[in-house]
């Protein structure tokens, strides 16, 4: 059922898909997970692997809900302690509300070391938390010896400090070890030697590791290579070696060939858990940290040996407990022998573990539960690679200092915060309540946020959570955006998210808004008075534009941000904090690729300069041009006197491409289908004539060269078949979409192949001429500066004899309102990626490149960011725990920036970037959240406002400019008689306008000016 569902239901998995690819989806969807210990750690993997789409999942708990329990498990409720609920019991109605095509399954045995196993024969996956280390051997030892061998995982949080161990048994394949698509990588030459050397075209690097296998394809010359495999080994960045070339059958290299990379399935083997205990392979994910994880690593059998031998985990914050684990610890530590390195045994750093093993911080939580959760996918699936076999993290950092640290500060106090009171004390579980916090968006990222607020009780005394989004809830939101359900699909997702939070936490205090943190809202809503009354502030966006928005904005007001994303299996978090480090702007992301305009006008080389040039199509028919002939219908009404004009050869802007939409357009659907047909022929056969009338084949460049050279592809006319499954689509498509445009009523018969077949061929199909227009070939040319070239008179003239004969003719029927379609790429019925498909493979067919699966068209011509849950829960959980430690003020060496993708799998935590400085003389410099004041007052001239900087700073004003206004600069005609006036006058604030934001410029010590930091004026 799982399967079929995800074959018809694409707009639940859509994102997912872009990730994992269906072959993984499917095995997913007829494979079976155990999670046994259904505590905070134990749901947040079963909520991710359920929201992934696994056919069924058992759930496995033997306890009952507790109290402590409400501040780590979010499917627990007040009623469920009361009643003594099983957890697994509790959780399995939300668990099942998350996703309808898996089946949810409690047990609510113990597992112990006389318990029966044979049932976990049933699983694909075992994956136990909570678990004594005996009974997880024991465990393991059965599924090793399954036949298949069942992929065994452990993890748990003990306070501050988590784990994760994965043992996918003595041989896992891996499919496809890093989820990357393969790119296409042009060949400029390859030598006829041993070994022979590749080299690629200018600008495109390999990107290839040694031990590498390639496949070469339209190499021309050297054609044995062709759909032949090779194994590279690196030389440089532009250039690789293969086999010997030297041989006959191998022949000269002439031109062209493209390279690509082949994914070669490879076999790992894994040692067991009890081989691992006592020869652990460990990840460092904390470049800070190097010698931690084997200390992390007798820490945590220390626990497990604590709690075997006294049958309890250590009291919270006891001093006698802790004394008696550091011993115990050094027991451990002796017994591993030389096989695991503890270069510094920190018995300070084992205390504090210790005291805390008996809460749970539950942001470490959501870090574990979804990276575990993407180990339980890449089991199942053979996609990506798996962790190589333990990961231990802490996050002792977000403990008060040691002055604050007062045994009595830790201890329970029977409420649902003990657990986490025992790990940032209660003066932290005062700091967050009373926390004043803003967060932007309520999406995958936002809706994790919220739930560990909820579990922290972030505003729920003195302080106000305040979250915006202006996005409704869509079908493919609820695959990653789990406060969201069904029912909820069409309703904003703030009022909606805000709701789902107070359910696990009734008592937080949240205002849920719809707005957008935009310049339109800055003076209105989100003014400096709100950004100032906030404590901090939390991007969960999705686009750069609103997040340079909201660094901007908080480096401004000077208020601490952070800043997060995922992209696929990627993931990034930046804390950003006043004076303390370097903003998000600091660094400059990667733009958008930018292809040139006549590699996507004419000259395409890959698949994605083919989706460029379609998605411009749409853009420019379905949204730019009717949306300028309303604009010119409406600004030119009396088109009688344009068309007069046009004819006296007068140039008015948009009136020539009017004058053609006026003469063009469909009345009938039997119009729509002619245009369509026309089109069809004018695109992919009479253009592919023009490039070869204006550039034979034989055609040579100045310097001898083959103007048809790669990457140039030579293009071919295609003939129109309208048996042609691509051909049948694009005409279809087209119609329909000018139907749409020009407001055409058609029915679904009339979309049939039949009608289409008969209509086609009654279209008069225009015969090709050639053309003596010039062809862009030079790359710099930007389109610009194609486009908005002066139209000649005969032109103009033309396009208003034209124009006159169609209001003849026509009438007002010819100026009716158009309608402009605004691309929506995830509704499917609405033809926008049918059309987009159909445009992209059929210029890929003129030009010999490989199509493309719509899948990926869509992803490509949508710009969709590939999303997974697992990174999602896996960021939140990092950034909530930055979010701790910024509130409590931490220094900059225990803040933590980080780099993750589950894939590889790779975690980097890192210190933030320090705010750089600015010298401007010696004694003063300043930085990126430096910004001077000056307080005026109605009288105050623009000689005391110099003059103030002159006292102050040394400094002698060059110049003044507010917004584009300058306001004063010496050498500027009559700017010097500007110096006895008032300043209100000369920066004109509006009624009620307290301050101005003013660029101050002053005279440096040689030549040039020197910038100082934004100056704000109080009038």
């Amino acid at each position: 059922m799982a399967a079929e569902a995800m074959e018809i239901d694409d707009s639940l998995y859509s994102r997912q898909r872009y990730v994992l690819g269906d072959s993984a989806m499917h095995r997913m969807a007829a494979s079976s997970v155990l999670v046994y210990g259904i505590g905070g750690l134990g749901v947040e993997i079963a909520k991710n692997v359920v929201l992934a789409g696994i056919k069924t999942l058992t759930i496995q708990d033997s306890k009952g809900a507790s109290l402590s329990d409400l501040g780590s498990q979010f499917f627990l409720r007040e009623d469920d302690v009361k009643a003594s609920k099983n957890r697994a019991e509790a959780s399995c109605p939300f668990l099942a509300e998350l996703n309808p095509y898996v089946t949810i399954t409690t047990r609510q045995q113990p597992i112990t070391m006389d318990s029966d196993l044979s049932y976990l024969g049933n699983y694909q996956c075992v994956i136990l938390t909570d678990c004594p280390i005996s009974v997880q051997k024991r465990v393991n030892k059965f599924c090793r010896s399954a036949s298949p061998q069942i992929k065994f995982i452990s993890s748990d949080v003990y306070g501050i400090f988590a784990s994760a161990f994965v043992d996918f048994g003595d041989q896992f394949e891996v499919n496809d070890a890093t989820g990357e698509e393969p790119r296409d990588v042009m060949i400029g030459d390859i030598t006829t030697a041993n070994p022979g050397v590749v080299t690629c075209l200018e600008n495109n690097m390999h990107q290839l590791e040694t031990g590498d296998v390639v496949k070469f394809r339209e190499v021309k010359g050297m054609t044995y290579l062709n759909g032949r495999q090779f194994t590279v080994k690196v030389l440089g960045p532009y250039s690789f070696s293969i086999c010997d070339t030297s041989g006959s059958e191998f022949g000269a290299y002439d031109c062209g060939g493209i390279m690509t990379l082949v994914k070669v399935p490879k076999t790992m083997s894994f040692s067991s858990l009890e081989q691992q205990i006592v020869n652990p392979s460990l990840l460092v994910p904390d470049l800070c940290k190097f010698s931690v994880p084997p200390l992390l690593h007798v820490a945590y059998l220390t626990v497990k040996k604590f709690q075997e031998e006294k049958g309890s985990l250590p009291r919270s914050w006891h001093a006698g407990d802790a004394q008696e684990f550091i011993s115990m610890a050094k027991a451990v530590n002796v017994e591993m022998g030389s096989k695991l390195d503890v270069p510094d045994f920190d018995e300070k750093f084992l205390a504090l573990l210790c005291k805390c093993s008996s809460g749970c911080l539950p942001p470490l939580c959501a870090l574990f539960g979804g990276i575990v959760a993407q180990e339980v996918l890449k089991s199942l699936t053979g996609k990506f690679t798996p962790l190589s076999q333990w990961l231990y993290l802490d996050s002792c950092e977000v403990l008060p200092k040691e002055k604050d640290c007062s045994p009595d500060l830790f201890l329970p106090r029977g409420d649902r915060y003990d657990s986490l009171r025992t790990c940032i004390g209660q003066n932290g579980i005062e700091m967050l309540a009373n926390a004043n916090l803003f967060m932007v968006g309520c999406g995958a990222i936002g809706c994790e946020m919220l739930k560990n607020y909820a579990l922290l009780g972030i505003s729920t005394g003195n302080g106000k959570l305040t979250i915006t989004d202006n996005d409704l809830i869509e079908k493919s939101n609820l695959n990653r955006q789990f406060l969201f359900r069904p029912r909820h699909i069409q309703k904003p997702k703030s009022t909606t998210a805000a709701q789902a939070a107070t359910d696990i936490n009734k008592d937080m205090k949240i205002e849920a808004q719809q707005h957008k943190v935009c310049p339109q809202t800055e003076t209105t809503v989100y003014t400096d008075g709100f950004f100032e009354s906030q404590d901090i502030f939390v991007n969960a966006l999705d686009n750069v534009e609103a997040r340079r928005y909201m660094d901007c904005r908080c480096v401004s007001n000077q208020k601490a941000l952070l800043e997060s994303g995922t992209m696929g299996t990627k993931g990034h978090v930046q804390v950003i904090v006043p004076h303390l480090t370097e903003s998000y702007t600091s660094q400059q992301d990667p733009g958008d690729e930018d292809y040139p305009y006549c590699t996507v006008k004419h000259f395409p080389a890959a698949l994605e300069h083919c989706i460029q040039w379609a998605r411009d199509k749409f853009e420019k028919e379905f949204v730019q041009e009717p949306q300028l002939f309303n604009k010119f219908v409406q600004t030119c009404p009396d088109l009688q006197q344009v068309s007069q004009e046009l004819i006296r050869g007068t140039s008015i802007d948009g009136a020539v491409k009017v004058s053609k939409m006026m003469h063009q357009r469909p009345y009938t659907w039997q119009d729509c289908i002619g245009h369509a047909r026309v089109k069809f022929e004018k695109y992919f056969n009479h253009k592919a004539r023009q490039l070869l009338h204006s550039f034979p084949t034989d055609q040579k460049l100045e310097n001898g060269s083959l103007f048809w050279a790669p990457p140039r592809r030579i293009p071919s006319p295609i003939e129109f078949d309208i048996n042609n499954d691509i051909h049948f689509l694009f005409v279809n498509t087209t119609a329909r979409l000018l139907a749409d445009v020009y407001g055409l009523k058609y029915t679904q018969e009339m979309l049939e192949k039949q009608v289409i077949e008969t209509c086609t061929s009654l279209v008069n199909v225009p015969v090709f001429k050639a053309s003596s227009k010039q062809t862009v070939t030079d790359e710099s040319v930007k389109k610009e500066e194609v486009t908005n070239q002066p139209l000649s008179g005969d032109i103009v003239e033309e396009s208003g004899h034209r124009m006159l004969n169609v209001l003849q003719s026509k009438g007002q029927e010819a100026l009716h309102a158009l309608n402009f379609l605004e691309f929506e790429k995830d509704d499917d019925s609405n033809g926008h990626i049918d059309y987009i498909t159909a445009l992209t493979n059929l210029r890929a067919m003129m030009y010999r490149i490989d199509e493309g699966d719509r899948l990926k068209i869509k992803k490509i011509a949508g710009r969709i960011v590939p999303a997974i849950a697992t990174t999602t829960a896996a960021v939140s959980g990092l950034v909530t725990i930055e979010l701790i430690k910024v509130l409590r003020q931490s220094p900059l060496e225990d803040l933590k920036n980080c780099f993750l993708n589950l894939a590889l799998p790779l975690m980097l935590l890192s210190e933030p970037g320090p705010v750089a400085k600015t010298v401007l003389r010696e004694g003063l410099s300043v930085s990126i959240w430096d910004k001077w004041e000056v307080k005026g007052m109605p009288s105050f001239t623009l000689q005391q406002f110099i003059d103030h900087f002159k006292a102050k700073y040394g400094f002698d004003v060059q110049s003044i400019v507010q917004g584009v206004k300058i306001i004063f600069m010496p050498f500027m005609p009559g700017h010097m008689k500007r110096l006895p006036q008032q300043l209100t006058k000369l920066l004109k604030p509006v009624p009620n306008q307290k301050y101005v934001d003013l660029v101050v410029s002053f005279d440096g010590d040689g030549d040039e000016d020197v910038a100082g930091p934004p100056v704000r004026y109080f009038f």
